[in-house]
């Protein structure tokens, strides 16, 4: 629950950033205030969520995806023509220099190494142990332990689903190098002026932002280059990305708040009741977002992708260490996963907290924050902060009782394929059993058999529940029902077929890991 809730924290996070990007595209494409956006973003976005839950959020998705990337690509060969193609943003890029530049600097200069994934460990703004290892941190985090991820592989019908929509996932995840990553580039290189603003008071004019303006960079490509009707397109192709984004972030935060904290405050909550409070849960995160919005437009020099990264290394490397050492070390028990969650969560916050308040110094002010945040990249921050989570897991686990083998079946690597019955340890807050079987004329099934009012069946419409029972199961269906649900075996052939992918999508990117190392 631990877990739960420090995923929570990056989720909250994540979701401001996806709120603050897609109210800046308005911004920049329609003119209107970042705050309106902010609320028109956020209503049509909440509205939908509460009223649909998972399956409105996973069909939207699905639907938006196609719209993105047949967006992104338009978008991609109209700025990579504009540009002269590889060959002219290579030229190009170099000499994106702001007209008003901050005197005695050098930060209105590109980068010598914007081409180039592998930078210089010291001096590198994403050094390369950083990028290869502490970015695996955070990675296994996203893919493994992320409540957004997650609940998507779990609603799937069988592994073979599951691991099939982790390798479309992989494949899609190569695609922004081209459709996101260079069209920015190319942006900052015909517009050097606007996205590589260093001055300040410019920056603030152009983008409402002092330390920069380069989150700017693809819409305003969009508003420059597309064609009226195509604009309109992209514009609802980032839309649909935010929104996707934030829909997904909203119904797993609100499933991590009732699963682990609402339930553990009201133990006999019935099924009903958690869903309405998920529900009230969205609408206090819009509350929260909205708030958090003039913190991220300072942070990191203005760059949300720096700021994302940076939110992750703070907070994800504690769920990182706890997931991995679970799978793969029997010995770890509850003490020692609690310990390190604590520890690790207490540093990692604490230097969140320590970033936030410094900032980010612009163009040609002096940087007076401490040296570890000057001088410790956040991706090395990341490796540390697992190291130490680790090491309290190691030492606290094996100061005291390990878990007993039966119940540690298929809960780890070595054990996944067990036929072995498994003993489930209890849970000190579950309800009592007598306390979820009795109370037939109870005030749910009151509730049921009275004759809803008006008032309450909008209610009900809206946060897509409905007053009808479900089917009651009996004990032997929900035993047979559980292990379908949980079975990992696969057929032959979606297994290959899964595997054969995985093995060409794990190709394809250590060649281009290569090629622009």
């Amino acid at each position: 629950h631990l877990s739960g809730t420090t995923t929570l924290l990056l989720l909250l996070s994540l979701q401001t950033i996806y709120l603050f990007s897609g109210a800046l595209f308005i911004q920049v494409s329609l003119g209107w205030d970042l705050y309106v956006s902010t609320v028109v973003l956020l209503v049509v976005t909440a509205l939908y969520t509460i009223a649909g839950g998972l399956t409105a959020v996973i069909y939207t998705d699905a639907l938006q995806t196609v719209i993105m990337v047949a967006g992104a690509f338009a978008l991609m060969f109209i700025a990579f023509a504009k540009v002269g193609w590889y060959e002219g943003l290579l030229e190009q890029y170099g000499k994106a220099v702001p007209a008003i530049t901050v005197p005695n600097t050098t930060c209105h200069l590109p980068r010598p190494d914007a081409f180039h994934i592998f930078r210089d460990p010291v001096t590198g703004d994403l050094p390369w142990p950083g990028l290869l290892f502490g970015l695996t941190v955070l990675a296994t985090w996203v893919w493994c332990t992320d409540q957004v991820i997650v609940q998507r592989s779990l609603s799937a019908k069988n592994l073979s689903h599951a691991k099939g929509g982790s390798v479309l996932g992989g494949y899609l995840k190569i695609l922004p190098m081209f459709f996101v990553v260079m069209p920015g580039m190319i942006s900052r290189a015909l517009y050097p002026d606007e996205v590589g603003c260093v001055d300040p008071d410019e920056c603030l004019r152009i983008c409402k932002a002092a330390v920069g303006c380069s989150n700017i960079a693809y819409p305003k490509l969009v508003v420059e280059l597309m064609p009226v009707g195509m604009r309109g397109l992209m514009i609802a192709v980032m839309m649909a990305a935010l929104m996707s984004s934030l829909t997904s972030i909203f119904n797993s935060s609100s499933t991590l708040f009732t699963m682990d904290i609402w339930q553990r405050i009201r133990r006999q909550a019935s099924e009903m009741e958690l869903m309405v409070v998920g529900r009230v849960f969205v609408l206090l995160l819009v509350v929260l977002s909205i708030l958090w919005i003039p913190v991220i437009q300072s942070a990191n020099s203005g760059q949300l992708f720096d700021y994302i990264q940076a939110i992750t290394s703070f907070l994800a490397p504690p769920v990182t260490a706890v997931f991995l050492m679970a799978i793969f070390w029997g010995r770890m028990n509850e003490q020692g996963a609690f310990w390190g969650l604590i520890v690790g969560l207490v540093i990692g916050v604490t230097l969140m907290v320590l970033q936030f308040a410094y900032g980010t110094p612009s163009c040609g002010e002096k940087d007076l924050r401490p040296d570890l945040l000057k001088d410790v990249h956040y991706l090395y921050f990341a490796l540390i902060l697992l190291a130490l989570t680790g090491l309290v897991i190691t030492v606290v686990s094996l100061c005291t009782a390990p878990i007993p083998n039966q119940h540690l079946v298929r809960l780890t690597w070595w054990t996944r394929h067990s036929k072995e019955q498994r003993v489930d340890l209890e849970d000190p807050w579950a309800a009592p059993p007598a306390a979820e079987e009795s109370n037939p004329a109870g005030s749910d099934s009151q509730l049921e058999q009275e004759t809803p009012s008006c008032w309450r069946r909008v209610g009900m419409w809206l946060c897509g529940l409905s007053e009808t029972p479900g089917p009651k199961l009996s004990s032997a269906e929900k035993q047979a029902l559980e292990k379908k649900l949980t079975s990992i075996e696969e057929g032959h052939i979606w297994k290959n077929v899964c595997n054969i992918n995985a093995i060409i999508l794990l190709t394809v990117n250590v060649f281009l890991w290569g090629y622009f190392a």
